[in-house]
């Protein structure tokens, strides 16, 4: 078993042990504390702003009109948002049905079965089933327990990180990262050609279909005694291409709007996409990778599967495309190959925690 799992209890076993307090190393710092309110009571509301909702079922239609509607829509949602509700997506209900059945299978195990997977980040190990470490300068935690695995390209995968139980469990998230890794390839081409590039030329930027990786990780958010001083995910900006995350329909995920937190309706049928760091990068900023967190709540576990679409760390170099920077709008990003940009923004968030009064 990873050394991991001893430094902290997994928060499900907190959770669980009817604690009434958290303990301090989940408490956000006071600046963020202001912020957080209820997510149920944030959920209903209608006024504001609201995540919009993408209909993709005239992505490739034979009518020009309605392709282009489809794709004007989706390039629109990319640049003002970064993040969408995909609809019509193409990937069959009872399919994603049994993906999330099986992954809440899984965390429906004892913990100690669990543990049998556990990955050990200390030695870089960090497939399979986790918590975070207090790794950053401020010591802060976040009440999310995790399973993390590579799930596409098939060459690429190990195996033997993969959860036995329950049995079905390789076989639908194989073949949801088949159909998830097609909906990449549309997805990339409209915002190739939303930058008046050519269809396949995001694709190609990013590692093609040989090098583009798919990570899936499935968070697990526990009930918490007090989700006003907690978040489950603290606030980030994604480093991949693009993110697909599916849910089981609890609210938690809020998106950082116009200077205000706006909470993600739970839109039935649906997968949420943003847009990451990578094609914000090469798009010059025109597409925007969004800052984003997840609230936990007292009532209810909330579960994600979060695909991330990644570039290899060393192979490429990522920087805005010649055919989008002009002198008018220079380069906004250096040029960086993954892993520095990965690196880059680990070292921005040190600093930030080590100034006085602020945490990363």
């Amino acid at each position: 078993m990873a050394t991991s799992s001893f430094l902290l209890p997994r928060v499900e076993s907190l959770s669980s042990s009817g604690i009434q307090s958290i303990p301090k190393e989940y408490i956000r710092p006071q600046e963020e504390l202001t912020s957080i309110s209820n997510i149920f009571e944030e959920e209903k509301k209608v006024e504001g702003p609201q995540v919009p909702t993408i209909d993709l079922e005239g992505i490739e239609s034979e009518d020009r009109v309605v392709r282009e509607k489809c794709r004007e829509e989706l390039v629109k949602a990319a640049k003002e948002w970064g993040v969408m509700h995909l609809v019509n997506h193409g990937i069959p209900d009872d399919l994603i049905d049994r993906v999330k059945k099986a992954g809440k299978a899984f965390f429906d195990l004892p913990i100690e079965e669990k543990e049998k997977y556990a990955n050990d980040q200390s030695s870089g190990n960090v497939q399979g089933y986790g918590s975070k470490l207090a790794n950053n300068a401020s010591g802060q935690l976040e009440w999310e327990d995790y399973f993390f695995h590579l799930i596409f390209p098939e060459d690429k995968r190990d195996n033997s990180v993969w959860p036995k139980t329950p049995s079905d469990y390789t076989e639908v998230t194989s073949e949801y990262s088949r159909l998830l890794r097609s909906l990449a390839t549309k997805v990339l081409s409209v915002l190739s050609l939303g930058l008046g590039l050519e269809e396949g030329r995001l694709e190609k930027e990013v590692g093609g279909l040989e090098e583009l990786l798919l990570q899936m990780k499935i968070n697990y958010y526990p009930k918490c005694p007090q989700p006003e001083l907690a978040l489950g995910v603290e606030a980030h900006t994604d480093v991949s291409a693009l993110t697909f995350i599916l849910h089981n329909m609890v609210p938690g995920l809020q998106l950082f709007h116009e200077g205000k937190w706006i909470t993600a309706k739970c839109v039935p049928n649906s997968i949420i996409m943003h847009i990451g760091d990578t094609v914000e990068i090469l798009s010059n900023g025109k597409y925007k990778s969004i800052l984003h967190r997840g609230l936990v709540n007292k009532e209810k576990v909330r579960i994600s599967w979060a695909v991330f679409c990644e570039p290899p760390k060393e192979k490429i170099i990522l920087k805005p495309l010649a055919e989008v920077v002009t002198e008018a709008e220079p380069p906004l990003f250096p040029p960086r190959t993954f892993a520095q940009h990965i690196e880059h923004k680990l070292f921005r968030k040190t600093q930030h925690a080590l100034l006085p009064g602020k945490a990363g």
